[in-house]
């Protein structure tokens, strides 16, 4: 089984830009996808696996979550899971997939 198989939700290409809070530290991430249940960031600081942060993804809707690492990738990015996130955020993320997915 190949990893898109595995995956609960399609993923949809889209650049913004992310702010990552772990801990008092702040990381500049790039998103380069996003589905409704987690994100691919690029970042040449990837946190490790099952790390927990905040993220705030810069679109014209900021998006609020909270997010565990699934998978780290050295020097590259990391594949992240949405772990928590506001009724309005979860809303607006509905809504940007569903733009995502009728270009």
């Amino acid at each position: 089984m190949d990893g898109s198989e595995r995956r609960r939700h399609k993923r949809y290409a889209c650049k913004a830009t992310v702010q990552i809070t772990w801990g008092g530290v702040i990381i500049d991430a790039t998103l380069r996808d996003i589905s409704l249940s987690g994100m691919y960031l690029e970042t040449k600081e990837p946190l490790w696996a099952r790390a927990e942060f905040s993220a705030r993804v810069l679109l014209p809707e900021v998006l609020n979550v909270k997010c565990v690492v699934r998978r780290a990738i050295a020097n590259s990015g990391m594949v992240v899971e949405f772990t928590e996130m506001s009724q309005e955020t979860r809303m607006n993320l509905n809504h940007l997939i569903w733009k995502l997915s009728h270009p």
